[in-house]
């Protein structure tokens, strides 16, 4: 069968634009071995093979004639080379045997047409061209381009007597030649001369690695490739092998392309190549910020808290409040001739001291000096900042958490939690959120129906967490619609400045939102007790060691100021207390289901009767739940009664 085209598949003694030289014979033991003929050394697609070729050794390298199939790319790839489109070849091979660029031995796996080659000898010399049925070869429809030499159609057949003379050529007589053509005893002499030279020089050499079989490289077809001591200094280690491609990056885009990632295509060139530890070769990560980030908490809603507070220059904070809700602090009518009344109301006084928050830190000097890349004590010091700031916070809206008796407790007494305050500031909403028959909508009316009790300034912020935002945004009416579109609609439905998300309420699991205007809440702070930072050295140690602090106080200074919305248990049952009748004379209790009422005097129980009040007498009654019910409000539980004099 005629060939479809010829050429060089590759050239010795030319350097290869990848730095290698192809050395002559280095693929001299595959004479007349057949190889796949592949597209641009496409290995991940079958269809990427074209035909075969065959090698032909030459003193001046392989040429290859090689054979189409009859699959669409192979048409299509052939009418390329008709066109004079294509011109050139490339060859993909392994097990090489390389020294100092040199390539002495190697085995070609496949020829591939390639639109440009690292080998600037290889490529096609003679292309077939059909005319009709019949199959010739034109002296006038040649396509001749080698670089070196132009040849004719008849140069196969020229080609053809070259490879039956080339074992009658002889070869330039190398280096090997000559050690091979010594006798014994001259390579005896050889041996020990090249062994005084070396221990000269501090060397030592094995007698065995002198011998010309000392090392001896295998390929697939049985044939060898021996060294010695004659192949400078790389004799000392075993051969490499890597794997040759004459278009490697023509190969890598492609694959690139397919796999829709140049990294990967890299990867796994290299991986069939066998390179190992591919990542020394590329450049070093670099840093997209100069400063460690810090995997920290939401903050946004510390700003709020903090920001919206309001300060005093005081540390040492009196709250002096007066109800005037009571029936005796009414303006009442005159009936001329009868005596005026005085009014009568109760003034409560409530002191706060200040109490201090701190952080401290510590870092040695060698660290200091060794971290180049950026300024670590600014670092460091916004990082305190920053903590310190988020704890102050916490302390003020709900309690840092902490146990009584863990000496690192903030004195609820110091900075007053809104979440936990006396219920003459904070009023506390709860609601059963986990039966079955609940939804946000219960969350959404107790907070409706329970903000009469708002005494604030103007429109409370909502701070709650992400988890029941979630649930807002999520409710769904009855044909699946959702109800709020975004926080304002839901603002505006709870009449609320906004929704602010607190991550550190997560920790707080019976607390479900705090409704508040910080500028309710007060800080109070002497000259020197803002936050302030310090440093020291300490020359014993060798150590920088930073303190941040501040000492200040925090309360709610309006009565009714907050609502706090409480989570309870999904087992108890709501219930709202009846109030005690009073006549002016007598108190009555009725008895009520899940209610227990007690006399505030002493805490004792009270049961279902009249309670007749001397004159002048006060009667405080309060009423708590019983341990299987819940009231929907702190409001409403606690009643006074006097009989006038």
């Amino acid at each position: 069968m005629e060939a479809d085209f010829s050429g060089y598949a590759t050239k010795a003694g030319l350097k290869c634009s990848d730095g290698r030289t192809i050395m002559p014979g280095a693929f001299k033991h595959q004479d007349k071995a057949k190889v796949p003929l592949v597209w641009q050394h496409g290995h991940t697609d079958p269809e990427n093979v074209l035909g075969h070729a065959i090698l032909t050794n030459r003193d001046d390298g392989v040429y290859a004639h090689g054979y189409f199939n009859m699959s669409n790319k192979a048409v299509h790839a052939k009418g390329l080379l008709d066109h004079g489109d294509i011109t050139m070849l490339s060859i993909w091979a392994n097990e090489l045997v390389e020294r100092q660029g040199r390539v002495l031995h190697g085995s070609i796996r496949e020829v591939s047409l390639v639109l440009s080659g690292a080998n600037p000898g290889a490529l096609i010399e003679n292309v077939t061209i059909r005319h009709g049925d019949s199959d010739e070869t034109l002296d006038d429809e040649v396509i001749i381009y080698t670089g070196l030499e132009l040849e004719h159609a008849n140069a196969d057949e020229e080609n053809t007597e070259d490879i039956e003379h080339a074992d009658d050529t002889e070869d330039e007589e190398t280096v090997q030649d000559v050690y091979d053509s010594m006798t014994d005893k001259q390579k005896q002499v050889l041996h020990f001369m090249l062994g005084q030279a070396l221990e000269s020089t501090g060397e030592s050499v094995q007698q065995d690695n002198l011998n010309d079989d000392s090392t001896t490289n295998s390929d697939e077809e049985g044939s060898t490739m021996t060294r010695n001591v004659f192949e400078k200094d790389d004799a000392k280690s075993e051969p490499q092998y890597h794997v040759l491609s004459h278009s490697d990056i023509a190969g890598i885009v492609a694959d690139a392309t397919k796999m829709g990632s140049l990294k990967d295509a890299v990867e796994a060139y290299a991986i069939s190549h066998g390179i190992t530890d591919i990542d020394v070769l590329f450049p070093d990560a670099k840093a997209l910020t100069n400063v460690p980030e810090f995997y920290a908490r939401r903050m946004e809603w510390v700003n709020k808290v903090l920001g919206g507070a309001r300060k005093s220059p005081f540390s040492r904070i009196k709250t002096v409040s007066s109800d005037i809700t009571v029936e005796e602090a009414r303006a009442k009518g005159y009936i001329t001739g009868t005596l005026k009344k005085e009014e009568f109301f109760g003034v409560a006084k409530r002191v706060t001291t200040p109490t201090t928050i701190y952080k401290k830190q510590k870092l040695d000097r060698d660290d200091m000096v060794d971290i180049t890349d950026f300024d670590v004590v600014a670092w460091l010091k916004g990082e305190m900042r920053l903590m310190l700031d988020e704890e102050l916070a916490r302390a003020v809206l709900l309690g840092d958490g902490r146990d009584i008796a863990s000496e690192d407790k903030i004195n609820e007494q110091n900075i007053r939690p809104i979440a936990k305050d006396h219920e003459l500031y904070t009023t506390v909403i709860s609601v059963n959120l986990d039966d079955a028959n609940s939804d946000m909508s219960e969350l959404i009316d107790a907070i409706i129906a329970n903000r009469k009790y708002y005494r604030g300034t103007g429109l409370p912020t909502m701070y709650t967490t992400e988890t029941y935002i979630s649930k807002f945004l999520t409710s769904k009416d009855t044909i699946g619609r959702r109800i709020y579109k975004n926080l304002d609609e839901l603002a505006t439905e709870l009449r609320v400045s906004e929704l602010v998300p607190v991550e550190v309420m997560e920790e707080y699991p019976d607390i479900v939102a705090v409704l508040v205007n910080m500028s309710d809440y007060v800080l109070g702070a002497d000259k020197g007790g803002q936050v302030s930072m310090f440093d020291d050295f300490d020359i014993d140690y060798n150590q920088y060691k930073y303190l941040i602090e501040t000492r200040c106080s925090g309360s709610l200074n309006k009565l009714k100021s907050a609502i706090v919305v409480m989570k309870v248990d999904a087992a108890l049952v709501a219930v709202s207390p009846n109030a005690p009748t009073f006549d002016g004379t007598t108190v009555s209790i009725a008895a009520q289901t899940g209610v227990i009422y007690q006399d505030a005097s002493d805490d004792s129980v009270l049961i279902a009767g009249p309670y007749p009040l001397s004159a002048g007498e006060t009667m405080v009654v309060n009423a708590v739940p019983a341990p299987t019910h819940y009231f929907p409000s702190s409001e409403g539980d606690t009643w006074s009664f006097t009989r006038p004099s």
